[in-house]
């Protein structure tokens, strides 16, 4: 599962260096993405499961890790500051190394200061270590604390441009709260909006340790009831939606706010990753060599992440410097998915024949 969303999200970004297509964020407030075909949207739609999925998945691999490394006699405190180094790790590769890559966009790159999705998955990880020990019960209604509250955080969309990011505070706030900022610093990722898809990985986690089939079983019903939620939210188009629809075809319907993620985007996004993940399950068992690949990828989640980058930032600066269609991109993000298999083969081998606590396992 976390292979597929990988090569999901490596479209995305083919498209921001390669095509140059990509559209602006689908921000709480300021301009809103308008597409005028629907291979564009779809390029666009299909990718929004990523990041959902990756929150969710790292929730529920922080349960596992945790619940398996205390049966091997690691203690509470060993935990902890496991996953405290690795957040601390996340964030100082967003700001040192990730940033570096987003600096080689077509045009250039002038936000000083990115707070992009590892960023808040290193904070997610940090305030998770603390909430592992929470009963499944507190997990859910934290969960659903930060599912609505993160709506009633967000400004209205007519304060967009009234924020003037001078004090203290309101950098606090980007970081933390409410995406946006100037070019000294901008964030597309703050940490709370994020937090309650990790916290719900780890209720689906204790739902894994119980019985597996049960737990995929769950997610299935649990994905039909969001995507069913969704519809309401977004056809009553009031609260939930942070941005009323722009227009009445379908294009309008699914072009959500993803920052910070509203109800709508997260229900639907959420959705169909568990719908994803219970097909996953069920095909694995007959065609699993099929995926082979997938596993390949979703074994080296981050070493992925860092190298396709800035593969396709290279890829693009040197064979499409002013951009392409979208459709003659894809053939450049299949080629670049060809060209990190085997590297992504090689680490995940070197990875496994490292000891537990390697900072190469980090990766």
């Amino acid at each position: 599962m976390r292979g597929l969303i990988i090569i999901v999200m490596a479209l995305d970004h083919a498209n921001w260096f390669i095509a140059q297509k990509h559209p602006q964020s689908e921000m709480w407030g300021g301009g809103f993405p308008v597409y005028h075909d629907s291979l564009a949207f779809l390029t666009r739609f299909i990718t929004h499961i990523a990041a959902p999925g990756f929150f969710f998945l790292m929730g529920a691999g922080m349960l596992l890790l945790a619940q398996s490394r205390l049966k091997k006699g690691w203690s509470r405190w060993q935990i902890i500051r496991h996953f405290l180094i690795r957040g601390v790790f996340l964030i100082a590769l967003q700001l040192l190394v990730i940033n570096r890559a987003w600096e080689l966009s077509p045009g250039g790159w002038l936000v000083q200061i990115y707070v992009g999705v590892l960023f808040a998955l290193g904070g997610c990880m940090i305030i998770g270590s603390f909430l592992l020990w929470l009963k499944p019960k507190y997990l859910l209604i934290l969960t659903i604390g930060l599912f609505v509250g993160s709506e009633l955080l967000t400004p209205d969309p007519s304060l967009w441009g009234q924020y003037q990011y001078d004090s203290l505070f309101d950098k606090f706030n980007l970081l933390l709260i409410r995406p946006g900022g100037t070019q000294g610093i901008w964030s597309n990722y703050p940490i709370l909006p994020w937090l309650e898809l990790v916290t719900f990985g780890m209720v689906f986690g204790h739902r894994l340790l119980a019985s597996p089939k049960k737990a995929y079983n769950t997610g299935l019903i649990l994905g039909v009831l969001f995507i069913i939620g969704f519809l309401l939210v977004r056809y009553l188009d009031g609260f939930g939606n942070i941005r009323p629809r722009f227009g009445d075809t379908w294009i309008d319907y699914l072009n959500l706010v993803k920052y910070p993620p509203s109800m709508a985007f997260t229900l639907l996004t959420m959705g169909l990753n568990l719908i994803m993940l219970w097909l996953v399950d069920r095909i694995g068992v007959k065609w699993g060599q099929i995926f082979y690949p997938l596993v390949v990828y979703g074994q080296a989640p981050l070493f992925f992440y860092i190298t396709h980058l800035f593969l396709y930032a290279i890829i693009g600066l040197w064979l499409t410097p002013a951009g392409t269609s979208i459709i003659a991109m894809y053939p450049y993000w299949i080629l670049g998915l060809l060209l990190l298999f085997p590297l992504c083969l090689w680490f995940g081998r070197l990875k496994n024949r490292q000891p537990k606590t390697s900072i190469i396992r980090f990766l």
